[in-house]
């Protein structure tokens, strides 16, 4: 068993971390993190280099997060996903199945009921398609 946290560079994402942080250390459950990145975007070289130097940011990043959870005393992993941006709810519902998790942390962003009409919801599509609980967390204001 162990817990999963979908993370962005978003605030919301950060804030399930930390309670991804809290849940493992009560649960004694390691933690894995999943960072689900958008595919390349094929439409300028401008666009290509900004797009690699934020995938290795975000590999950065993951070091940075493996660092916390040691210093936590939390046993985790890291890995960052590639995909379009519309399959980020399906890679994360895959990566809960394979892992048997016990729990999905996921960030919540504050939306209008019309935003999350037009836009959709990787949370919605979550909430409805996970096997396990899922705990939802909004950014501390």
């Amino acid at each position: 068993m162990t817990i999963v946290c979908g993370y962005t560079d978003r605030p919301e994402s950060q804030a399930a971390l930390r309670w991804g942080v809290r849940e493992a250390q009560l649960r004694g459950l390691p933690l894995h993190v999943r960072r689900t990145f958008p595919e390349q975007p094929t439409d300028s070289p401008g666009q290509v280099r900004d797009w690699q130097a934020r995938v290795e940011q975000a590999r950065a990043d993951g070091e940075h997060i493996l660092q916390q959870l040691c210093d936590a005393g939390v046993e985790g992993s890291y890995d960052l996903i590639v995909s379009p941006a519309d399959s980020t709810a399906t890679e994360l519902l895959a990566t809960a199945r394979e892992l048997g998790a016990e729990l999905l942390v996921i960030g919540l962003r504050r939306r209008s009921p019309v935003g999350k009409l037009v836009l959709g919801s990787v949370s919605q599509s979550v909430l409805l398609g996970a096997d396990c609980p899922v705990l939802t967390v909004k950014a501390d204001d």
